[in-house]
């Protein structure tokens, strides 16, 4: 496995975990990716967390219904979700070890309604596997799956790289993808310079419809 710019930047990451368990103790919302989550997924839908971090975006999709897994390499924050959120039994895996074949042998889903990836994950993975990385979720996709990204496009976390929004979408082609939504937050503002949010789909899926009655 190529090192992570997580991995690389080092004790520049290492605030992140302790610092949103302070929030959560707290009682701050912390739980703004999870709210726009739960719109685009179906009810009790299976939703994959992608870097799940310290677990607050798993642990609140749970809390809507969802069964979700979450997946996070850095063993220092699958230990600090563990202090946070009791039996969240976070996967120690990277992106791009996240194969049907280890999900199944951890007896989770293997196909997902909606893939997370929120919180920087994409300006932080190992140099030069974007496309690899997007391609792999893409692969976890159940039919009429969806996709949501976040990441800022300026002053983002230590080691984590610049991101341009028309690289992004070059990416998400070759990776079998296409951008069904681009907004510059998670309450869905226009897109602007500072932050984006994608929610993307495999190319040509068809639409599922997962509203009352609907197929």
């Amino acid at each position: 496995m190529p090192p992570s710019r997580w991995a690389l930047a080092g004790e520049g990451t290492h605030h992140y975990g302790p610092r949103f368990a302070e929030l959560v103790a707290g009682g701050k919302d912390v739980d703004g990716e999870a709210r726009l989550a739960d719109a685009v997924a179906p009810r009790g839908g299976r939703i994959l967390d992608a870097g799940a971090g310290m677990g607050r975006v798993t642990a609140a999709l749970r809390r809507r219904g969802h069964e979700v897994t979450g997946i996070e390499p850095d063993r220092r924050l699958v230990s600090q979700a563990e202090q946070t959120y009791p039996g969240i039994d976070l996967l120690p895996l990277d992106i791009l070890e996240t194969t049907p074949e280890a999900l199944a042998a951890h007896g989770r889903a293997t196909a997902y309604d909606l893939v997370v990836a929120v919180g920087n994950v994409f300006i932080l993975l190992a140099e030069d596997t974007e496309r690899r990385a997007l391609g792999m979720l893409r692969d976890l996709l159940a039919p009429g799956g969806r996709m949501l990204i976040g990441f800022h496009l300026t002053a983002g976390p230590a080691g984590s790289r610049t991101y341009p929004p028309e690289e992004f979408r070059r990416d998400v082609a070759a990776a079998g993808l296409e951008v069904d939504l681009h907004a510059g937050s998670y309450e869905l503002h226009p897109a602007n310079a500072e932050y984006a949010v994608w929610l993307l789909s495999a190319a040509g899926s068809p639409a599922v419809d997962h509203s009352e009655g609907g197929a």
